[in-house]
């Protein structure tokens, strides 16, 4: 009941809520980044980061260190700490932070699909794959030929299964289906995710109902702008947008039609949060949109802390660490690449 989660929270999410807003203390700060950027060398990252909380993971690589080795490093730190929550936490919030990682299983079902596609080596494959969304069966998706065997041989099985219901055709894969087996397979999980958060109700719907609104709101948006200049039809395009959202329903409805980016624009400029991110952008650009988006998700990530006894901060604090290390990957390549003057075009800065 919505105001009396302070009286039981505690019992079963006191020790989390706690682990989680100690590790959300150790994300890097403008301070970090700005040293960060003017670092010469990836061996120089290295020795800034030995600082924080990434240092013992990456105290034992030897030089010359690559950016995917950063990455790598990066990301296990997030995933031991994953998995450390997930032991510790009792139902409902082992189910929360299992749906967390459904996003990334979704991913690397894509990735494998994709790769197999143009006849990459599977073993390649899994190693790009990301930690969070492993799951037994994932090396043998090479196998399947369209969607239906796809589900019959190794989907049925996972958590994505339920998904899968709209998505299954005898139609061979090729990489436009592929691409809307993935939003359709998202729609689904963020549609399912919401349903769940609305199920627990008081403060964790109320905050991951703004969550999942946005992230569901800029998949809109975004497969809008990718589908311009395809064969996508317009009903086609309004079958993938989600079911909830401060878009749906008219401003479905209006994206659907849209022809080109200032078109978008348009439609988006009619609801006042959106308005501000688009205001950023000028006419007819779409290269900065998913900077502005960042931005704008961190944000509203960040207030996720400010109220207490509530699941959103542990969602909160996955993306947060998530966009650090999309910042750190960016940096990383700028160096190595020597391309100083674009370091900050891409960086996000969490606090």
């Amino acid at each position: 009941m919505y105001g009396f989660e302070a009286m039981t929270f505690n019992i079963h999410g006191g020790y989390l809520e706690a682990i989680v807003r100690g590790h959300r203390a150790g994300l890097l700060t403008a301070t970090d980044y700005n040293n960060l950027c003017q670092c010469e060398t990836l061996d120089d990252i290295k020795m800034h980061l030995s600082a924080t909380e990434y240092g013992p993971y990456l105290q034992n690589e030897p030089s010359p260190l690559h950016t995917t080795t950063i990455v790598e490093k990066c990301t296990l730190k997030l995933v031991d700490e994953y998995k450390h929550m997930l032991c510790q936490a009792t139902e409902p919030l082992s189910t929360f932070l299992e749906y967390i990682t459904y996003g990334h299983m979704i991913d690397n079902v894509v990735l494998i699909v994709t790769g197999t596609l143009h006849e990459r080596d599977v073993q390649e494959l899994l190693e790009k794959c990301h930690p969070l969304g492993m799951f037994d069966s994932i090396a043998t998706l090479a196998v399947a030929q369209n969607m239906r065997e796809l589900y019959r041989l190794v989907l049925v099985d996972t958590p994505l299964a339920p998904y899968f219901s709209e998505c299954i055709t005898s139609e061979d894969l090729d990489d436009m289906n592929i691409e809307i087996m993935r939003n359709t397979l998202y729609k689904a999980y963020l549609e399912d995710f919401y349903k769940f958060c609305q199920k627990l109700g008081g403060a964790t719907a109320e905050i991951m109902s703004d969550l999942l609104a946005f992230e569901a709101d800029r998949r809109a948006v975004n497969i809008t702008i990718n589908s311009i200049g395809t064969e996508l039809t317009r009903d086609d395009r309004r079958k993938l947008y989600s079911n909830f959202g401060l878009l749906y329903p008219y401003g479905h409805e209006e994206l659907a039609v849209c022809e080109d980016i200032d078109q978008v624009r348009g439609a988006m400029e009619k609801y006042p949060p959106y308005q501000s991110i688009f205001s950023k952008l000028s006419y007819g650009e779409s290269q900065m949109l998913d900077k502005a988006f960042y931005e704008e998700e961190v944000k509203r990530l960040c207030l996720a802390f400010e109220q207490q006894f509530h699941y959103g901060v542990f969602f909160a604090y996955m993306r947060l660490r998530e966009q650090e290390i999309r910042n750190l990957m960016w940096i990383s390549e700028c160096v190595a690449q020597n391309q100083k003057s674009r370091v900050h075009d891409s960086v996000v800065f969490i606090f």
